[in-house]
């Protein structure tokens, strides 16, 4: 089953604007760049030239290539594809010669690590790129917004999460396999490139303890002490693991009142099935305590893909006092402040939402349960 992804459209528009920009889609391991990268090119009507980066021979033909070079590489194609291009060395300046001296062509460069190809490309392309970020697979990309989201498959999903092979497996041994494994290779790959590999206990500890976390305020000294690190090294492999799409941090909201936390931060993870992988617990959830944990990952993450597939520009926080009066989610847009809880079965709005509203007069509540998910997480 080939899963339409909403980011397909958007790129192709985009490749075949009257525009010089190069097109970069960043993403986690296997969430279907290269599949997405064949639909882009079958909706392609011009002449198209691919190359795979992971290529020795490829990586070679790159590294000391100069604009001459370019130009024969390219030759008549109008389209070209650069896969996992964070491999060449020099990758940056080849792309900064096709953007300033190649206008015939347009350029797709595809790679998994943020932290690699945003350092090598960043400076070179100031101003010569538009950037895609493709997440695992979003609820809006296989369901429409009025059809039922079962619980069976919001439990399924949260317990196995969105990539798009495990969506495509039917056994749940078969599931949980492939998690374990994808959850090595995706977790450890890149950031032990530049850890080295003597670290990869010291970073498979510290997910564990972060795994275990997730919802809840993290300090990066309690988690030193946990996994025996020191807290500038904790820091080092959360920024690390953040920027290889494996975690991601939440700050906590202040306008500088006394009564409101400013340096704490919660993590979760990008997809909750790696972070059961973590864990190695797939169990039902009538048999673990950790539901509206695993609950507030999913849908946070489900948000943030919506926001981001629709180009919804806003600022995310958690929100808690010194006396521990705290929401879940402050979305911030254009000004707009709004207080958001997760529970899993229905309720009212929270006592401490109320709080908010009140110390944040105009600001807007929302409790999101399983029955209304739909409408926070789809178009």
């Amino acid at each position: 089953m080939e899963i339409q992804r909403i980011l397909e459209g958007q790129i192709v528009k985009e490749l075949h604007k009257d525009s010089r920009e190069i097109v970069v889609l960043y993403g986690p391991r296997r969430v279907g760049k290269t599949i997405l990268t064949q639909q882009i090119t079958r909706a392609w009507d011009g002449k198209i030239k691919i190359l795979l980066c992971d290529d020795p021979d490829v990586q070679r033909q790159l590294k000391n290539i100069g604009l001459e070079g370019i130009k024969k590489l390219v030759g008549e194609n109008r389209l070209l594809v650069l896969d996992e291009a964070q491999r060449v060395e020099n990758i940056g300046t080849v792309l900064k010669l096709l953007t300033d001296y190649v206008p015939s062509v347009r350029v797709l460069v595809t790679g998994s690590s943020s932290l690699d190809l945003a350092n090598t490309v960043s400076e070179p392309l100031t101003g010569r790129k538009k950037t895609y970020l493709l997440y695992p697979i979003s609820v809006g990309e296989i369901k429409q917004k009025d059809e039922l989201i079962t619980e069976a498959q919001l439990y399924e999903w949260m317990r196995f999460g969105m990539y798009p092979k495990v969506m495509q497996i039917d056994e749940e041994h078969e599931k949980k396999a492939y998690l374990r494994e994808l959850s090595r290779d995706y977790l450890y790959k890149d950031a032990l490139h530049f850890v080295g590999e003597k670290n990869s206990e010291a970073i498979r500890r510290l997910l564990i303890a972060l795994a275990l976390q997730i919802g809840q305020e993290v300090s990066y000294t309690e988690l030193g002490q946990t996994v025996g690190m020191d807290p500038k090294t904790v820091i080092k492999y959360i920024e690390l693991l953040e920027q290889n799409f494996v975690i991601m941090r939440l700050i906590a909201f202040s306008r500088n009142l006394r009564t409101e936390l400013k340096k704490t931060r919660k993590i979760y993870f990008y997809d909750t099935g790696i972070r059961n992988a973590v864990l190695d617990n797939f169990g039902e959830f009538e048999k673990r305590n950790d539901l509206g944990q695993v609950w507030e990952n999913w849908v946070i993450m489900e948000r943030i893909k919506k926001d981001a597939y629709y180009g919804e520009h806003k600022n995310y926080y958690f929100w808690r006092t010194h006396e521990k009066k705290e929401v879940d989610l402050i979305e911030e847009k254009d000004g707009q402040l709004t207080a958001i809880e997760f529970k899993w079965q229905a309720q009212a709005i929270t006592a401490h939402q109320r709080e908010f509203a009140n110390i944040y007069p105009g600001s807007k509540q929302m409790l999101v349960d399983k029955l209304n998910v739909a409408e926070f997480v789809m178009k």
